[in-house]
């Protein structure tokens, strides 16, 4: 038997055993098969599905297909309905040609090893293009160290706006622990009096756009840092400067 053939009948044999499990609560008079058919169908599935364990497989493959194909389209809708949110809200940091033609965003953490490795691909790439803004969401989801860094950097991003670049670019280049007296040595170190940063951190401003982040994060699916989105596509992970170019080149294709 080919192997279309044996799905047809296996979904067949599924099909009416789903019809008999589903009508088991009418009446005797209703039911469209005596207890021995329902006895012979149910040994016909059982059979079959011992013979050809893969079709279970396939059929787990899919409902993951179907699966993320939904997961998908309701991030693209997302995409489009918080795009106003992602490229242009005034609580977040946002550099490069502010009048650029296309808007990368991107969600990060400090502590995040890819997100250090691709610092510099990100800021020469802006830089390079000379059209490009940047805008910086804040996600600090790894742990205590992150939380005490974005606090620290928005206090300052909204207290001393043109202090933010530098101090972001220091606790990207910095290495080992972020704990809130290292980060506070770190904003020391690019002319910024700690005891303010730290006073700053408490600004409860530095809640709202971290709360406004952690949404757009759990509407879009986003998992982990770095995340970019340019335009209305979405890319997860540490990209190359060949790829950033390619998003921003279909952006004004668009």
């Amino acid at each position: 038997m080919s192997y279309r053939l044996k799905s047809l009948f296996f979904a067949a044999s599924v099909s009416a055993a789903l019809t008999m499990t589903s009508i088991t609560d009418v009446t005797a008079a209703e039911k469209p098969f005596s207890t021995a058919k329902t006895s012979e169908i149910e040994k016909l599935v059982h059979d079959y599905i011992m013979s050809n364990p893969q079709v279970i497989l396939d059929a787990v493959r899919a409902h993951q297909v179907a699966e993320e194909a939904n997961a998908e389209a309701e991030r693209q809708r997302q995409l489009v309905s918080m795009r106003d949110q992602l490229e242009n809200a005034p609580t977040s940091p946002v550099s490069g040609n502010l009048n650029g033609d296309v808007t990368i965003v991107e969600f990060f953490d400090y502590r995040c090893g890819y997100c250090k490795r691709v610092h510099d691909t990100v800021i020469d790439t802006v830089k390079d293009d000379g059209n490009v803004r940047l805008v910086y969401k804040e996600f600090p989801i790894l742990g205590p160290e992150s939380i005490a860094a974005s606090r620290a950097a928005l206090g300052v991003f909204f207290n001393s706006k043109e202090k933010y670049i530098p101090f972001n670019d220091a606790l990207m280049r910095s290495r080992g622990n972020l704990n809130e007296a290292r980060v506070l040595e770190i904003a020391e170190s690019i002319g910024l009096d700690p005891e303010l940063v730290k006073k700053n951190m408490e600004d409860p401003r530095v809640n709202d756009e971290l709360a406004n982040t952690m949404a757009l994060a759990e509407a879009l699916n986003i998992r982990g840092t770095p995340a970019f989105v340019v335009n209305q596509t979405l890319v997860p992970g540490a990209v190359d400067a060949a790829t950033l170019e390619g998003l921003i080149k279909s952006a004004r294709e668009k």
